[in-house]
Protein backbone atom coordinates (compact mmCIF):
# COMPACT_ATOMS: atom_id res chain seq x y z
CA UNK A 1 0.00 0.00 0.00
CA UNK A 2 2.81 2.36 0.69
CA UNK A 3 4.29 1.64 -2.62
CA UNK A 4 1.09 2.29 -4.54
CA UNK A 5 0.41 5.80 -2.37
CA UNK A 6 4.33 6.54 -3.02
CA UNK A 7 3.84 5.90 -7.20
CA UNK A 8 0.42 8.18 -7.25
CA UNK A 9 2.45 10.83 -5.46
CA UNK A 10 5.51 10.98 -8.02
CA UNK A 11 3.21 10.99 -10.86
CA UNK A 12 1.01 13.83 -9.50
CA UNK A 13 3.92 15.27 -8.87
CA UNK A 14 5.25 14.83 -12.80
CA UNK A 15 1.80 15.81 -14.07
CA UNK A 16 1.80 19.05 -11.57
CA UNK A 17 -1.87 19.65 -11.27
CA UNK A 18 -2.87 19.56 -14.91
CA UNK A 19 -6.28 19.77 -13.96
CA UNK A 20 -5.40 23.61 -12.31
CA UNK A 21 -6.36 22.49 -8.94
CA UNK A 22 -3.00 22.62 -7.29
CA UNK A 23 -2.94 24.98 -4.27
CA UNK A 24 -1.99 28.72 -4.32
CA UNK A 25 1.09 29.86 -4.68
CA UNK A 26 1.99 33.83 -3.80
CA UNK A 27 -1.88 34.31 -3.91
CA UNK A 28 -2.12 32.80 -7.30
CA UNK A 29 -3.91 29.62 -8.47
CA UNK A 30 -1.68 26.77 -9.14
CA UNK A 31 -0.51 26.82 -12.32
CA UNK A 32 -1.34 23.41 -14.83
CA UNK A 33 0.23 21.13 -17.34
CA UNK A 34 2.75 18.62 -17.39
CA UNK A 35 5.98 18.66 -16.90
CA UNK A 36 8.33 20.85 -19.59
CA UNK A 37 4.92 20.87 -21.38
CA UNK A 38 4.79 23.96 -23.92
CA UNK A 39 1.15 25.39 -24.78
CA UNK A 40 1.43 27.58 -28.04
CA UNK A 41 -1.16 29.90 -28.60
CA UNK A 42 -1.76 30.58 -32.47
CA UNK A 43 -4.30 30.51 -35.24
CA UNK A 44 -3.38 27.52 -37.76
CA UNK A 45 -2.45 30.44 -40.47
CA UNK A 46 0.15 31.00 -38.54
CA UNK A 47 1.19 27.93 -36.97
CA UNK A 48 2.38 26.28 -40.05
CA UNK A 49 5.21 26.31 -42.91
CA UNK A 50 8.06 27.57 -41.41
CA UNK A 51 6.91 29.33 -37.98
CA UNK A 52 6.07 25.66 -36.79
CA UNK A 53 9.23 24.50 -38.07
CA UNK A 54 10.81 27.19 -36.24
CA UNK A 55 8.87 26.36 -33.16
CA UNK A 56 9.84 22.70 -33.78
CA UNK A 57 13.58 23.56 -33.67
CA UNK A 58 13.76 25.57 -30.58
CA UNK A 59 11.74 24.04 -28.23
CA UNK A 60 11.21 20.25 -29.80
CA UNK A 61 14.76 19.64 -30.31
CA UNK A 62 16.20 16.99 -28.90
CA UNK A 63 17.19 17.38 -24.61
CA UNK A 64 21.30 17.46 -24.45
CA UNK A 65 23.30 14.82 -23.24
CA UNK A 66 20.12 12.21 -22.73
CA UNK A 67 20.87 7.99 -23.26
CA UNK A 68 17.75 8.07 -25.93
CA UNK A 69 16.20 11.19 -27.42
CA UNK A 70 13.89 13.26 -25.73
CA UNK A 71 12.53 16.71 -26.49
CA UNK A 72 13.56 19.83 -24.59
CA UNK A 73 9.43 20.90 -24.42
CA UNK A 74 6.56 18.85 -25.38
CA UNK A 75 4.58 21.16 -27.59
CA UNK A 76 0.60 21.48 -27.13
CA UNK A 77 -0.67 24.20 -30.00
CA UNK A 78 -4.62 25.74 -29.58
CA UNK A 79 -5.85 28.63 -31.19
CA UNK A 80 -5.87 32.09 -29.67
CA UNK A 81 -10.15 31.83 -29.17
CA UNK A 82 -9.55 28.65 -26.87
CA UNK A 83 -6.92 30.39 -24.98
CA UNK A 84 -8.77 33.51 -24.20
CA UNK A 85 -12.35 31.67 -23.84
CA UNK A 86 -11.31 28.56 -21.69
CA UNK A 87 -10.01 28.81 -18.21
CA UNK A 88 -7.71 26.26 -18.03
CA UNK A 89 -5.44 27.20 -20.54
CA UNK A 90 -4.99 30.33 -19.06
CA UNK A 91 -3.49 28.69 -16.00
CA UNK A 92 -0.92 26.51 -18.16
CA UNK A 93 2.45 26.94 -16.53
CA UNK A 94 4.72 27.74 -20.14
CA UNK A 95 2.80 29.75 -22.37
CA UNK A 96 3.70 30.74 -26.18
CA UNK A 97 1.56 33.64 -27.66
CA UNK A 98 2.20 34.16 -30.88
CA UNK A 99 0.51 36.83 -33.30
CA UNK A 100 1.50 38.14 -36.87
CA UNK A 101 -0.60 41.22 -37.96
CA UNK A 102 0.45 43.88 -40.49
CA UNK A 103 -0.70 46.65 -37.87
CA UNK A 104 1.91 44.80 -35.20
CA UNK A 105 4.98 47.07 -33.86
CA UNK A 106 7.16 43.59 -33.84
CA UNK A 107 7.15 43.64 -29.65
CA UNK A 108 7.53 41.05 -27.09
CA UNK A 109 5.72 40.88 -24.09
CA UNK A 110 7.01 39.37 -20.98
CA UNK A 111 4.21 37.94 -17.76
CA UNK A 112 5.34 36.50 -14.88
CA UNK A 113 2.32 34.47 -12.84
CA UNK A 114 -0.22 36.71 -14.74
CA UNK A 115 -2.82 34.03 -14.45
CA UNK A 116 -1.22 31.57 -11.94
CA UNK A 117 2.13 30.63 -10.80
CA UNK A 118 4.58 29.62 -11.26
CA UNK A 119 3.66 30.93 -14.52
CA UNK A 120 5.39 32.52 -17.61
CA UNK A 121 4.30 33.98 -20.86
CA UNK A 122 6.00 34.84 -23.67
CA UNK A 123 3.40 37.43 -25.97
CA UNK A 124 4.93 38.21 -29.34
CA UNK A 125 3.74 40.39 -31.65
CA UNK A 126 5.12 40.64 -35.73
CA UNK A 127 4.16 42.04 -38.50
CA UNK A 128 5.00 39.00 -40.31
CA UNK A 129 6.25 35.32 -40.15
CA UNK A 130 9.81 36.54 -40.84
CA UNK A 131 9.80 39.03 -37.91
CA UNK A 132 8.57 36.75 -35.62
CA UNK A 133 11.15 34.29 -36.88
CA UNK A 134 13.91 37.35 -35.88
CA UNK A 135 11.72 38.34 -32.33
CA UNK A 136 12.05 34.27 -31.50
CA UNK A 137 15.56 33.62 -32.34
CA UNK A 138 16.29 36.75 -30.07
CA UNK A 139 14.50 35.69 -26.92
CA UNK A 140 15.20 31.79 -27.73
CA UNK A 141 17.62 31.62 -24.35
CA UNK A 142 15.34 33.73 -22.23
CA UNK A 143 12.08 31.85 -23.11
CA UNK A 144 13.72 28.20 -22.07
CA UNK A 145 15.74 29.81 -18.83
CA UNK A 146 12.29 31.11 -17.25
CA UNK A 147 10.53 28.56 -18.95
CA UNK A 148 13.12 26.16 -17.04
CA UNK A 149 12.99 28.19 -13.71
CA UNK A 150 8.93 27.74 -13.51
CA UNK A 151 9.29 24.04 -13.77
CA UNK A 152 12.18 24.18 -10.81
CA UNK A 153 9.29 25.93 -8.45
CA UNK A 154 6.90 23.31 -9.64
CA UNK A 155 8.76 21.02 -7.95
CA UNK A 156 9.56 23.18 -5.11
CA UNK A 157 6.19 24.07 -4.70
CA UNK A 158 5.06 20.04 -5.03
CA UNK A 159 7.80 19.51 -2.21
CA UNK A 160 6.58 22.03 -0.10
CA UNK A 161 3.06 19.70 1.24
CA UNK A 162 5.97 16.86 2.06
CA UNK A 163 8.42 18.22 3.17
CA UNK A 164 12.02 15.73 4.15
CA UNK A 165 12.61 17.34 7.30
CA UNK A 166 14.80 14.42 8.18
CA UNK A 167 16.80 13.97 5.28
CA UNK A 168 17.00 18.10 4.95
CA UNK A 169 18.52 18.26 8.60
CA UNK A 170 20.70 15.62 7.99
CA UNK A 171 22.04 17.39 4.95
CA UNK A 172 22.39 20.59 6.97
CA UNK A 173 24.05 19.04 10.11
CA UNK A 174 26.16 17.04 7.92
CA UNK A 175 27.18 19.12 5.43
CA UNK A 176 25.87 23.13 6.33
CA UNK A 177 24.02 23.02 3.37
CA UNK A 178 20.27 23.15 2.79
CA UNK A 179 18.19 21.17 -0.26
CA UNK A 180 14.86 21.14 -0.77
CA UNK A 181 14.10 17.49 -0.28
CA UNK A 182 10.59 15.52 -0.16
CA UNK A 183 9.78 12.73 2.54
CA UNK A 184 10.68 9.91 -0.44
CA UNK A 185 13.95 10.83 -0.04
CA UNK A 186 16.25 8.54 2.36
CA UNK A 187 19.96 9.11 3.59
CA UNK A 188 22.12 6.40 1.32
CA UNK A 189 25.86 7.99 2.94
CA UNK A 190 26.83 10.98 4.99
CA UNK A 191 30.58 10.56 5.08
CA UNK A 192 32.75 13.83 5.92
CA UNK A 193 32.14 16.32 3.28
CA UNK A 194 30.18 13.64 0.92
CA UNK A 195 26.31 12.78 0.95
CA UNK A 196 24.07 11.08 -0.69
CA UNK A 197 20.36 10.92 -0.60
CA UNK A 198 17.84 9.32 -3.29
CA UNK A 199 14.89 7.26 -3.84
CA UNK A 200 14.46 4.02 -4.97
CA UNK A 201 10.93 3.29 -6.32
CA UNK A 202 9.86 0.16 -8.43
CA UNK A 203 10.24 2.03 -11.92
CA UNK A 204 12.83 4.49 -11.60
CA UNK A 205 15.89 5.57 -9.03
CA UNK A 206 16.97 9.16 -8.43
CA UNK A 207 19.30 10.46 -6.25
CA UNK A 208 21.84 13.57 -5.46
CA UNK A 209 25.41 13.52 -4.75
CA UNK A 210 26.85 16.62 -3.05
CA UNK A 211 30.82 17.08 -1.98
CA UNK A 212 32.49 19.69 -1.02
CA UNK A 213 35.98 20.99 -2.03
CA UNK A 214 38.65 23.72 -0.90
CA UNK A 215 38.39 26.43 -3.15
CA UNK A 216 41.89 26.96 -4.67
CA UNK A 217 41.41 28.22 -8.30
CA UNK A 218 39.28 29.11 -11.34
CA UNK A 219 40.59 26.17 -12.74
CA UNK A 220 38.77 24.15 -10.93
CA UNK A 221 36.36 24.58 -12.57
CA UNK A 222 37.74 23.16 -16.00
CA UNK A 223 35.41 20.51 -17.87
CA UNK A 224 37.88 17.67 -17.23
CA UNK A 225 38.52 19.04 -14.21
CA UNK A 226 35.30 18.69 -12.98
CA UNK A 227 34.78 15.35 -14.25
CA UNK A 228 37.36 13.79 -13.13
CA UNK A 229 36.43 14.63 -9.86
CA UNK A 230 32.56 13.92 -10.10
CA UNK A 231 34.11 10.63 -11.58
CA UNK A 232 36.16 9.95 -8.61
CA UNK A 233 33.77 11.00 -6.19
CA UNK A 234 30.99 8.37 -7.92
CA UNK A 235 33.55 5.69 -7.67
CA UNK A 236 34.78 5.87 -4.46
CA UNK A 237 30.91 6.42 -2.42
CA UNK A 238 28.61 4.89 -4.85
CA UNK A 239 28.78 1.00 -5.27
CA UNK A 240 26.46 -1.01 -7.60
CA UNK A 241 24.62 -4.01 -6.80
CA UNK A 242 27.10 -6.42 -7.67
CA UNK A 243 30.55 -7.30 -6.29
CA UNK A 244 33.09 -4.67 -7.52
CA UNK A 245 30.77 -2.76 -9.43
CA UNK A 246 30.61 1.22 -9.07
CA UNK A 247 29.17 4.25 -10.54
CA UNK A 248 31.01 6.74 -12.99
CA UNK A 249 30.96 8.50 -15.76
CA UNK A 250 30.40 7.33 -19.35
CA UNK A 251 33.56 8.86 -20.83
CA UNK A 252 34.11 5.81 -23.18
CA UNK A 253 35.63 6.96 -26.52
CA UNK A 254 34.88 6.16 -30.28
CA UNK A 255 38.03 4.38 -31.25
CA UNK A 256 38.11 6.20 -34.88
CA UNK A 257 36.94 9.62 -34.09
CA UNK A 258 38.20 9.84 -30.38
CA UNK A 259 34.45 11.51 -29.49
CA UNK A 260 32.80 10.75 -26.26
CA UNK A 261 30.27 7.85 -27.06
CA UNK A 262 27.99 9.68 -25.06
CA UNK A 263 27.52 13.24 -25.11
CA UNK A 264 29.04 15.33 -22.45
CA UNK A 265 28.34 19.19 -22.27
CA UNK A 266 29.82 21.51 -19.93
CA UNK A 267 28.59 25.76 -19.44
CA UNK A 268 28.58 28.74 -16.91
CA UNK A 269 24.93 29.44 -15.82
CA UNK A 270 23.64 31.47 -13.32
CA UNK A 271 22.43 30.37 -9.92
CA UNK A 272 20.04 31.22 -7.30
CA UNK A 273 23.11 31.47 -5.52
CA UNK A 274 24.48 34.20 -7.34
CA UNK A 275 28.05 32.42 -6.95
CA UNK A 276 29.91 31.41 -10.10
CA UNK A 277 28.38 27.66 -11.25
CA UNK A 278 29.28 25.39 -14.09
CA UNK A 279 26.82 23.03 -15.04
CA UNK A 280 27.99 19.66 -16.69
CA UNK A 281 25.65 17.01 -18.07
CA UNK A 282 26.39 13.49 -19.43
CA UNK A 283 25.69 9.75 -18.57
CA UNK A 284 26.81 7.85 -15.81
CA UNK A 285 26.94 3.82 -16.15
CA UNK A 286 27.77 1.21 -13.84
CA UNK A 287 31.38 -0.06 -14.20
CA UNK A 288 30.83 -3.80 -13.80
CA UNK A 289 27.26 -4.24 -14.52
CA UNK A 290 24.97 -2.74 -17.17
CA UNK A 291 23.02 -0.05 -15.25
CA UNK A 292 23.16 3.24 -16.51
CA UNK A 293 21.33 6.35 -17.19
CA UNK A 294 22.04 10.84 -17.37
CA UNK A 295 23.18 12.81 -14.81
CA UNK A 296 22.95 16.63 -14.65
CA UNK A 297 25.59 18.53 -12.13
CA UNK A 298 26.41 21.45 -10.70
CA UNK A 299 29.83 23.32 -9.63
CA UNK A 300 29.10 26.06 -7.46
CA UNK A 301 31.01 28.39 -5.82
CA UNK A 302 30.59 29.21 -1.78
CA UNK A 303 29.58 32.97 -1.42
CA UNK A 304 32.66 33.34 0.41
CA UNK A 305 34.37 32.13 -2.01
CA UNK A 306 36.86 29.37 0.26
CA UNK A 307 34.62 26.10 -0.96
CA UNK A 308 33.65 24.53 -4.09
CA UNK A 309 30.26 22.49 -3.91
CA UNK A 310 29.12 19.94 -6.57
CA UNK A 311 25.52 18.65 -6.34
CA UNK A 312 25.19 15.80 -9.20
CA UNK A 313 21.88 14.51 -9.71
CA UNK A 314 21.28 10.85 -11.26
CA UNK A 315 18.35 8.96 -12.82
CA UNK A 316 18.08 5.45 -13.53
CA UNK A 317 14.87 5.06 -15.55
CA UNK A 318 15.24 1.68 -17.59
CA UNK A 319 11.90 1.55 -19.15
CA UNK A 320 11.37 5.29 -19.46
CA UNK A 321 7.99 4.71 -18.97
CA UNK A 322 5.42 5.52 -17.08
CA UNK A 323 8.45 8.17 -16.23
CA UNK A 324 10.82 9.82 -18.49
CA UNK A 325 14.56 10.26 -17.55
CA UNK A 326 13.61 13.72 -19.01
CA UNK A 327 10.77 14.25 -16.83
CA UNK A 328 12.72 12.61 -13.67
CA UNK A 329 15.81 14.29 -14.76
CA UNK A 330 13.76 17.67 -14.03
CA UNK A 331 13.32 17.09 -10.88
CA UNK A 332 17.01 16.50 -10.12
CA UNK A 333 17.75 19.42 -11.61
CA UNK A 334 15.12 21.18 -9.08
CA UNK A 335 16.52 19.87 -6.13
CA UNK A 336 20.14 21.03 -7.09
CA UNK A 337 19.14 24.42 -8.01
CA UNK A 338 17.96 24.69 -4.16
CA UNK A 339 20.96 24.85 -2.85
CA UNK A 340 21.79 27.29 0.04
CA UNK A 341 24.95 27.91 2.15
Amino acid sequence: MKKTIFLLTVTALLLCGCSGQSKKMNGKRGSSGKTLELMVVADKDVYNGEVKALIDSIFGSPQACLPQPDKKFDIVQIPKSSFESVEMFKVHRNVLLLDVNPENNNKVYHHKDRYSAPQVIYDIAAKDTRSLDSLLKAYEKAIVSEMYEAEHKRVWKAYDGEEGYEVEKAVKEGLGLGLKLSDKYSVAKMDGDFGWVRIEAKDFGMGVLIQKYDYKDKGQFDENRLLDSIDSMMCRYVPGPSEGSYMCIERRRDSESGEYLMEIQSRAVPFPTGTYCVETRGCWRLQGNFMGGPFVSYAVLSPDNKELVTVTGYVYCPRNKPYTKRDLLMQMESVCYSLEF
